[in-house]
């Protein structure tokens, strides 16, 4: 059920043996000597065969981006790995192997057929985001547990198994179970799953299948709730509002504040409390909430015009380009050796003058992207002003009823009962005044940070929108240059022919 190491060195997929296994699937006539000495590029390779090559381990196939078929067969590889790059792979085949666990294959979402015949492996597991398969095979391995089997009935494509040399094959319940469970099966083991065996199946599992059903539509129910949940979270992280529907922010600020819980004994705490959590900030942070949708919606209609205006400048500059572009080659068409001079002449004005087009583009989207980074900063910095405003009143208010309970105990006309460890707030007028404001300063951290994650957001959205024109400027610039080489080029060769003449 396993190879063994040939007398031949164990070997890891290197450069030379990629170079080698490209070179003879490739053409071997004309065309395949000309591909040898340019060298091909491996994007290009969709198939690869590297079986019968003794390979114990996987690797260096992260250039091959295009690849959809690969066989690593009939050698002696002992771990799935180094295959993420992978991602457009339909067809692989790793049987006759050395492997023990299923994994690695995470990344090969688009995968329909899976060979892991005749390794060591005794469990199905880790194939989740393998949606598409729809062959599967794994005989001669050691899976045991029928029960295993079932974890394939997330697979909806599968039509084709093969479990056939796994002493899970013994059970004497196998076909009727495998069936029962994956009643989409066309084929298993080699064999046409007929009628009957469909419905023997169906009447002897049909309790099991039905809890199975429930369970699953239970899950699945769970399942589109949480999508749902993570969809509207990803919109509220759009909108850099996420959490501030509720009691979150507030709960965070209180989380790590040490001496929120001895002043909630001072008088008259009770109710400012109970206006402050459950009432008003929580009432602030949802029309912040609503605020930041809003404001979502107004900077995605800003984004919307940014962008028609860019398209705009960018086409603007393209047409004037072209245009410019074609007057040229239409005044020079024809040139006669006394206006080569001329010529090159009017090269070097093309290429000042399409530059100097797109310099102006260059300065013309800059001040777009300025205006949109004001508009987009002016709205952060009235986002949060609330959330301090509300704080800074709660900080007033405590301060005042704690200097006010101070007072009274000065004069000895606190009359009501308070734990040994609030008292000693009281002590003094600096101790109870350093312990609010440690509560207050705690708070504003918080409603800082908070602050902070919203800007550090807009500034990195605002951050690749620069990038994006910086690499469409390049594009450009080379783009002109390449044009200009080509006409300098044509312009070089005409003076060789005069010469030569």
């Amino acid at each position: 059920m396993s190879r063994l190491y040939d007398t031949i060195e164990p070997n890891v997929i290197d450069e030379k043996m990629l170079q080698k296994a490209v070179e003879e699937q490739g053409p071997q006539e004309e065309l395949g000597q000309l591909a040898k000495r340019e060298g091909i590029d491996y994007k290009d390779v969709i198939e690869l065969q590297l079986d019968f090559r003794n390979i114990l381990k996987i690797d260096n196939l992260w250039q091959f981006v295009n690849l959809t078929k690969l066989q690593l067969d009939n050698n002696i590889i002992e771990k799935i790995e180094a295959l993420d790059s992978l991602v457009h792979l339909i067809w692989l085949d790793l049987s006759f192997n050395n492997i023990e666990v299923i994994e690695g294959l995470e990344a090969l979402v688009q995968l329909q057929d899976l060979s892991l015949y005749n390794n060591r492996i005794s469990k199905i597991e880790n194939l989740d985001t393998l949606q598409e398969l729809q062959v599967f095979s794994i005989g001669n391995n050691n899976l045991t547990a029928l029960e295993n089997v079932v974890y394939l009935r997330k697979f909806k494509n599968l039509r084709t198994l093969n479990l056939t040399g796994n002493p899970v094959c013994e059970n004497e319940q196998y076909s009727l179970f495998i069936a029962a469970h994956l009643p989409d099966l066309v084929y298993l083991d080699f064999r046409l799953v007929d009628q009957n065996t469909r419905e023997l199946a169906e009447i002897k599992y049909q309790y099991v299948i039905d809890e199975l059903k429930q369970g699953e539509a239970q899950a699945l129910a769970k399942l589109v709730e949480e999508q749902a949940k993570q969809k509207e979270l990803g919109h509220h992280k759009a909108a850099y509002v996420e959490y501030l529907n509720g009691s979150f922010l507030f709960e965070s600020m209180y989380a790590e504040d040490t001496e929120a819980a001895r002043l909630a004994y001072l008088p008259g705490m009770a109710d400012l409390l109970e206006t402050y959590p459950s009432s008003k900030f929580v009432l602030i942070c949802e029309n912040l909430f609503a605020y930041g949708l809003q404001q979502h919606e107004m900077r995605q209609a800003e984004v919307s015009t940014f962008f028609e205006c860019l398209q705009e400048a960018v086409q603007d500059s393209q047409q004037q380009g072209t245009k410019i572009i074609l007057d040229f080659e239409s005044d020079n068409q024809g040139i006669a050796e006394s206006k080569l001079i001329k010529y090159n002449e009017d090269i070097s004005q093309l290429s000042d003058t399409l530059m100097t087009l797109e310099m102006q583009t260059v300065d013309q989207l800059e001040e777009i992207i300025k205006d949109f980074e004001r508009n987009i900063a002016d709205q952060v910095s009235t986002f949060i002003e609330n959330c301090r405003d509300l704080e800074n009143h709660h900080h007033e208010k405590l301060m005042e009823n704690a200097i006010n309970t101070l007072e009274k105990i000065v004069k000895s006309e606190f009359d009501e009962e308070m734990p040994d460890d609030v008292r000693l707030l009281f002590v003094d007028k600096d101790t109870i005044v350093n312990a609010v404001n440690a509560s207050h300063d705690i708070h504003l951290l918080k409603i800082d940070n908070r602050e902070d994650d919203i800007i550090t957001k807009a500034n990195s959205w605002s951050s690749s929108v620069h990038k994006n024109e910086i690499s469409r400027n390049r594009n450009r610039v080379r783009e002109v240059n390449q044009y200009i080489d080509h006409l300098q080029e044509e312009l070089d060769n005409m003076e060789s022919l005069e010469q030569m003449e």
